[in-house]
């Protein structure tokens, strides 16, 4: 149906659409600014486990967008996959370790483990690899932060948490509860932050169609997706976006002047 946008949420990714390691896309700040001055609340949807809250907040702040409470990660929604009580053993960065505490789930490095938690981090190697697939062996669930098989820096791709979580499913055979978006846990924590109605109404701002557009859809919401990232500017874009444009700055200056838009499912 068409409709007519006045303030609403505005779910933006983080790696693509507002920085590239850390380096911000150009006009992204600006935007920010802009959408909130006209009244839209914006969060920040990421599937980046990595690092912890507090450390993707400061990253923010240091580009110029305030981000204290604003930042929801794939960490956070593959903790609530598990029960305070529990164990699990950690294959990703500080941003899991983190996520799973405040659940009070307790988090450690080997042996037996109620679940396998698999996120991206820099250090993934053999040792690590075996000491996943053993506990998923002996009976741990295997909850990946995501699937995402590539992450976006100014240099081009390099291998994401995807591409971990993918070497951990084949070294136990099992395949992976995936947390982030666009699966249902991230959803799911979106919806607990900003209510149903307004998750319904909400923009997802995201560079990568099978990740970004794909949790739009889950959510009901619209998808305006962008060249700034990973997806080549001229490829095929499905599911097919409600607004395509070259960047955050461009979908602003459409969000801000009312523009009508059809939204698809």
């Amino acid at each position: 149906m068409s409709n007519e946008l006045g303030p609403c949420v505005v779910l933006c990714d983080l790696d693509g659409v507002i920085w590239l390691s850390h380096q911000p896309i150009p006009g992204s700040v600006d935007a920010i600014a802009r959408l909130r001055a006209a009244g839209h609340r914006v969060l920040f949807v990421t599937n980046n486990s990595g690092a912890r809250l507090e450390a993707q907040e400061a990253a923010l702040v240091a580009i110029g967008i305030p981000a204290a409470g604003d930042v929801l990660t794939s960490a956070l929604a593959a903790a609530m996959l598990m029960q305070p009580g529990e164990r699990a053993l950690v294959c990703g960065g500080e941003g899991v370790v983190q996520a799973l505490e405040q659940r009070g789930v307790d988090a450690v490095f080997d042996g037996d483990a109620d679940a396998v938690v698999v996120g991206f981090h820099r250090t993934f190697d053999f040792d690590g690899l075996t000491r996943a697939a053993r506990a998923v062996r002996r009976g741990a669930r295997l909850i990946g932060t995501n699937d995402d098989a590539t992450y976006p820096t100014p240099d081009g791709p390099i291998p994401g948490g995807g591409a971990i979580l993918a070497a951990v499913e084949t070294a136990c055979g099992l395949a992976a509860e995936v947390a982030g978006k666009p699966y249902a846990p991230m959803a799911a924590l979106v919806r607990a932050e900003v209510g149903e109605a307004a998750a319904r109404a909400a923009v997802m701002v995201g560079d990568r169609p099978s990740t970004d557009g794909r949790f739009a859809r889950t959510l009901g919401c619209a998808y305006a997706h962008v060249w700034s990232g990973v997806t080549p500017k001229g490829s095929t874009v499905e599911p097919s976006p409600d607004i395509l444009a070259d960047d955050l700055a461009a979908v602003a200056d459409a969000l801000l002047a009312g523009t009508s838009f059809v939204r698809i499912g």
